[in-house]
């Protein structure tokens, strides 16, 4: 018997839920399947959310040859061999699980095929691509960003299940509540509708789920629900808010966790690099230098050694004093260029190469603050309208409150710090 997830797997668009800003009526991607204008592209998202469904959906509509490819185990052989096949067909549809697993060379295997239109790339991938992927093959791709379910696609889910099983085995299942089985997705329909299948098993003849069932069933079958690696990014989730919640004990806990199912080391790495600005910024600025150098050095060891690299830093920064105010910050001023637009900038802080900007003003009243004692002037430096805003506000911690009393000093009377 298929697993719930292949059975519900969608053909066509008008069966695939989510993604609505991309495959909706009107959307830039339904219209170019629609079309049969299909470039190469980078599908960017988290586990569960269509990626491979979408893939295969293009290609039956457009009726080509489609090639699936997993960079867990194929190579450069494998994709030249796509290659030299696609090269006797009108065009071929090579999609590649996981691209960002590939390494340097085996994308760069795919360069002329794709510039040539030998084949139209799809790549999946739950990581960045501009970091993942190299630059020359992104720049020959289009990157669409998949979110994650919302309640309303994960309840459709739930709504189809239902009526497979009443349809398909005339077992009449009734979910009395859902939030529980929307919980343990997270917005991941794979993991959804594997808890459904694995909570229907168990229920033998009993046909009504609850929220009871559901967290006592799951919670008995964790091992064989989790026997994808469904629970990668809840591990990641645990270690990092241990690491915030300033907890080694329990940072190194999951960090072993992570480390014994072979979690990929950069990927834990770069999340540590994030931690340090997001988490602990100001309050102790050596915390992004280290995590950057547990990075590179992560980078350059491997496992298994790499493991004793990974605990330093986990232990250094849930030791650390913690701040948010940078990571706050850029918030609040995304926000503000959100609301306020592009506001001119004052014409004292332009650039004046020219004697024509000179004599308009740009650059005029500038004052140096190297003129000045203390290497500093007060200056109007925001733009009309904001004067006096305070964006970056510091977080009680003794490095921020040294930050807190020389902004004090000298912004009195303009900045309320």
């Amino acid at each position: 018997m298929k697993p719930l997830a292949a059975s519900l797997r969608p053909n066509n668009l008008d069966e695939y839920i989510g993604q609505k800003h991309l495959v909706g009526e009107g959307a830039i991607l339904r219209n170019a399947i629609e079309n049969g204008n299909i470039p190469s592209m980078i599908l960017w998202g988290p586990p569960g959310v269509g990626k491979t469904t979408l893939a295969n959906i293009i290609a039956n509509k457009l009726f080509v040859p489609f090639v699936s490819l997993s960079a867990i185990n194929s190579g450069v052989k494998e994709v030249r061999d796509v290659i030299e096949k696609a090269k006797q067909s009108s065009r071929t549809i090579l999609f590649i699980d996981e691209i960002h697993r590939f390494s340097k060379n085996q994308q760069d295997s795919l360069l002329g095929a794709v510039e040539q239109g030998i084949i139209t790339l799809i790549g999946a991938t739950t990581e960045n691509p501009s970091f993942e992927v190299i630059t020359p093959l992104l720049s020959r791709c289009q990157v669409f960003i998949l979110k994650s379910l919302e309640k309303d696609d994960l309840q459709k889910l739930i709504d189809r299940a239902v009526l497979f099983y009443n349809e398909t085995y005339q077992k009449h299942i009734e979910i009395k509540e859902t939030e529980n089985l929307m919980r343990i997705s997270g917005g991941d329909a794979r993991k959804l509708l594997n808890a459904i299948e694995i909570v229907v098993y168990q229920l033998g003849n009993d046909n009504v789920i609850t929220n009871d069932k559901v967290s006592l069933i799951i919670q008995q079958n964790l091992s064989s629900y989790d026997k994808k690696g469904e629970m990668h990014y809840d591990v990641i989730s645990a270690f990092i808010k241990s690491i915030r919640g300033s907890d080694p004990n329990a940072a190194i806990y999951w960090l072993a966790r992570m480390v014994h199912s072979g979690e990929d080391a950069l990927f834990i790495a770069r999340r540590l690099v994030i931690l340090a600005v997001e988490d602990i910024g100001m309050a102790n600025p050596n915390a992004l230098l280290l995590a950057n150098a547990c990075f590179d050095a992560v980078n350059k060891i491997g496992y298994p050694e790499c493991r004793i690299i990974l605990s330093q830093i986990a232990v250094y920064l849930a030791t650390s004093p913690k701040s948010n105010s940078t990571y706050l910050a850029i918030e609040k001023a995304l926000a503000l260029v959100e609301k306020k637009g592009d506001l001119p900038i004052p014409l004292h802080l332009r650039n004046s190469p020219t004697s024509l900007m000179k004599e308009i003003g740009y650059g005029k009243d500038y004052k140096y603050a190297h003129d000045y004692e203390g290497n500093f002037t007060p200056l109007d430096f925001m733009p009309e309208g904001l004067r006096g805003e305070i964006i970056y506000q510091t977080n009680d911690n003794s490095k921020e409150n040294e930050i807190l009393k020389h902004l004090s000093k000298m912004w009195k009377g303009y900045y309320n710090y």
